[in-house]
């Protein structure tokens, strides 16, 4: 350690004073950051304690600690820090006007570069010939669910996926609102647009005509099938996006939204009340206790169940990459069991011949069909009609996973 911060400090005394600002900050970013906070809000503090810091500097740090975080553990450890810091930049940032400046001729930015080629410039331009490698980014033995590889969501690894937005009304609106700021879109479905990530869109379109939600996200609501005065369970909501999505498709049903934070609850029916949907009824509980259950519960039993647990988020790790730099695979453990609890307690309380709908935001085997499994083998009474992984590569999205599983009559 004392060795690598002796070399640190000579590499920097080579620097110009305003990188060797930048490499300063960045070096102290990535010896303090410890995974504990999600990376956007470690350094939204840290700048905060360094008025100095303008904006351009920041959008450099900032795509200097993802791109190193993204990329690192493939890196060539025997690379200077300098060598590294190129090398994850040249191979993930996307800024090109903040970045290419810091980089050598060679590794200037190219949007035309595909992974592989990428990888061949970088092989040309260190002697070493073994630059990066994309194998070493996993160094565990979980296994993946059916329907992705290791290699293509390793790859997925080295970008940032694309801004979504559900259109809800007024379509060729927002489509012209956008044209005519010059934002650039892509249509995915007749209601899912794809944007660059970081689009300002908040100030410009009508809140109440569309809704923020990742592409994989919004494709779960094709296993949704309200009819009119059903009653229907969302038990792990969060913010609400599926709750949200299933009130749009039919408004007329009656809604339980239940979640262990408060805030979180007071979040989602502000969110009902933007787009003017019914509000549901909210429960505060921890579904994977289930005294905690019976106690907020009673004898409430639902004709359908939206069960989107809580999980690794390994299938969105492509926005938040620190995750995929810090995971350790005894974590995977806890969160499994969490899983199955929350599942056993949402499949009690299931009408007869009604379906519960488990979503992960995962790739993981272990918490996508292994959890499957179990409920099956737990409870006679419930049978598999489908499950499939929402592989999001394609269109540069996250990956979810998606069972639907019913209750004999």
């Amino acid at each position: 350690m004392q060795n690598r911060q002796y070399i640190l400090t000579v590499f920097l005394l080579f620097l110009t004073p305003a990188l060797r600002y930048i490499y300063q900050h960045i070096a102290a970013i990535l010896s303090h950051y410890d995974g504990s906070l999600p990376l956007t809000h470690f350094l939204k503090n840290y700048y905060k304690q360094y008025p100095k810091l303008g904006s351009r500097d920041r959008k450099i740090l900032s795509e200097m600690a993802y791109c190193w975080y993204r990329a690192e553990r493939g890196l060539n450890p025997a690379l200077s820090f300098e060598d590294r810091i190129h090398a994850a930049l040249f191979l993930c940032a996307s800024n090109q006007k903040v970045i290419n400046p810091l980089l050598p001729d060679a590794l200037k930015l190219n949007d035309g570069l595909s992974y592989a080629q990428k990888q061949e410039v970088l092989n040309l331009h260190f002697a070493s010939g073994n630059a990066f490698s994309l194998q070493s980014l996993w160094g565990f033995d979980t296994k993946l669910s059916d329907g992705i590889d290791m290699q293509q969501w390793l790859q997925t690894m080295l970008s940032q996926p694309d801004m979504f937005i559900r259109i809800r009304r007024n379509k060729e609106k927002l489509s012209g609102i956008l044209l005519s700021h010059s934002i650039s879109y892509k249509e995915i479905t007749a209601d899912c647009i794809a944007l660059p990530n970081g689009s300002k869109i908040d100030e410009l379109l009508p809140e109440a005509d569309y809704v923020v939600q990742d592409a994989s996200s919004q494709q779960t609501g094709s296993f949704f099938h309200p009819l009119p005065k059903q009653h229907w369970w969302d038990c792990c909501s969060g913010a609400g996006g599926k709750s949200l999505l299933l009130t749009d498709k039919q408004p007329a049903i009656k809604l339980t939204v239940s979640d262990t934070r408060e805030s979180i609850l007071h979040n989602l029916i502000q969110r009902f009340k933007r787009y003017g949907l019914p509000l549901p009824a909210t429960v505060k509980a921890d579904i994977a206790n289930e005294k905690d259950v019976q106690l907020q519960l009673g004898t409430a039993t639902f004709d359908d169940i939206i069960c989107d647990v809580p999980c690794t988020g390994s299938g969105t790790w492509a926005r938040t990459p620190e995750q995929l730099y810090f995971f350790r695979e005894d974590t995977l453990r806890q969160i499994t069991g969490v899983q199955k609890s929350i599942a056993a307690n949402a499949v009690s309380r299931l009408k007869a011949g009604g379906t519960i709908i488990y979503i992960t935001c995962s790739v993981f085997r272990e918490e996508n069909e292994d959890v499957v499994t179990h409920i099956l083998q737990q409870s006679s009474n419930i049978e598999l009609i489908s499950m499939q992984l929402i592989n999001g590569a394609a269109v540069h999205a996250d990956s979810m996973f998606v069972a639907v599983l019913k209750k004999k009559g």
